[in-house]
């Protein structure tokens, strides 16, 4: 039996899953949009770019978009700079509708359009339990041996849209080693939080979709379980740009990195808000919120009206939130170090890691990083230094946004410009060899 975490493809990590209408009705070329994405070029290009057949494209014209992929991903597929996986129909519940998504992956994939070679995988939306996701990696199976394809060439990504497919995560580990199914072609695992609720029959006061936290941590676990990719689903106020980038801070500290893109701009925010920052930065907690400091010269100054902080004849006197209290020297330190933390830059992180390496070159097991800072708070300042133990496991768990970097760096040779002049040449060429 195959191990069903050994990774079957190049890529561990995808920022941007990107969808576009496969045919827009009323228009002179109906493939005007799958054309203008297909010339997408640098940190606007997605990693991931899916052509949408189904819900993003019209039902009178989804015979039309799989021709219109045909025809577009055969004349720029092999300049796109990501991988390309076509979204055909489906559903757990319709076996028309299974055929239809196998007739479309037919017409796709057939080599006599010049598609399938720029082609890496299809999504398959709306699958239910574990036996309908074989009957999609049948149908791909079955494509393949009609048009000489290699079994396996093609990827298979599934939108998880309902309880069932849920559920059916929890089965992928042990179904993907067995020799009666081709289920070693997984890739991603996408969120479809849209049907979700719908199946889940879920409601809110507002009718605003519930943040399936759940779904999203069943799903990294999923792929993490699987050897796959986790993605999340689309957020559909394009234009509450801070809330996209929170909701995939919040994604990552689950372990999902990927996200929906349903515009170029959201396709460059999800580019670069898994990367490391330029700079470093300064975090103080004031009244439960994380405030993000201003560096000043050799200062970190707080500039705001919740906190305060003036000298005593006994020491300070901090205010928070209108209550004050009075601190020795000693105290406000320690109050001030519970209240701080730090959000390492690209360039400290390397530092970190070589700094371990060469520990570790001299026998040494464990090492302790200091941090340090001058606080400014209305004018008075205070010193903080905290000390944080490296070990292997502190090491490895610095290495992940470094592996990110690397794959990114690996993958996406049109982003190099991009990357170099976000952090420089002396940090790029650091961080692509750390670790390795």
């Amino acid at each position: 039996m195959t191990d069903p975490t050994a990774r079957h493809y190049e890529r561990e990590f995808v920022r941007t899953f990107f969808t576009s209408p496969t045919a827009v009705e009323g228009e002179d070329d109906s493939a005007k949009l799958l054309r203008s994405a297909a010339q997408l070029r640098g940190i606007e290009a997605p990693d991931v770019w899916v052509p949408d057949n189904e819900d993003a494209t019209a039902p009178s014209m989804r015979t039309e978009g799989a021709r219109n992929i045909v025809d577009v991903v055969s004349e720029h597929g092999s300049e796109f700079p990501g991988e390309i996986h076509p979204r055909v129909v489906w559903h757990r519940e319709r076996p028309s509708t299974r055929y239809r998504g196998f007739q479309q992956m037919l017409t796709i994939a057939d080599p006599d359009g010049g598609a399938v070679e720029h082609i890496d995988g299809f999504v398959v939306p709306e699958v239910g339990d574990i036996d309908d996701w074989k009957k999609a990696d049948e149908a791909i199976t079955v494509v393949e041996h009609e048009h000489g394809l290699d079994e396996g060439s093609l990827s298979m990504s599934v939108i998880v849209e309902s309880g069932e497919a849920e559920l059916a995560m929890g089965d992928l580990r042990e179904e993907m080693g067995n020799p009666s199914n081709n289920l070693e072609r997984m890739f991603l695992l996408v969120d479809g939080e849209v049907d979700y609720t719908k199946d889940m029959r879920a409601m809110t006061p507002t009718g605003e979709l519930p943040p399936w936290p759940e779904l999203r941590h069943n799903t990294s676990r999923g792929a993490s379980a699987a050897g796959l990719v986790a993605v999340d689903g689309p957020y559909d106020d394009i234009r509450d740009v801070d809330g996209y980038r929170q909701r995939m801070q919040d994604n990552r500290a689950k372990g999902m990195t990927g996200i929906w893109s349903l515009t170029p701009e959201q396709v460059e925010v999800a580019n670069t808000a898994p990367l490391p920052p330029e700079t470093g930065s300064w975090l103080l907690d004031v009244d439960g919120r994380e405030v993000e400091l201003d560096a000043e010269d050799d200062r970190q100054v707080y500039d705001g009206d919740d906190l305060s902080l003036s000298e005593s004849a006994g020491g300070y006197v901090l205010g928070v939130g209108g209550d004050e209290r009075e601190l020795s020297e000693e105290e406000l330190r320690d109050e001030l170090l519970d209240r701080t933390s730090y959000v390492p830059s690209m360039n400290d992180i390397v530092d970190s890691m070589e700094e371990f390496e060469a520990a570790k070159e001299a026998g040494k097991g464990a090492i302790a990083m200091t941090q340090a800072a001058t606080l400014d708070i209305d004018g008075v300042t205070v010193d903080l230094s905290k000390d944080r133990m490296w070990d292997e496991a502190t090491y490895q768990a610095a290495q992940t946004p470094i592996t990110l970097f690397q794959d990114v760096y690996q993958h996406r040779p049109d982003q190099h410009d991009d990357l170099q002049a976000k952090y420089g040449e002396d940090v790029v060429e650091r961080a692509t060899n750390v670790g390795n």
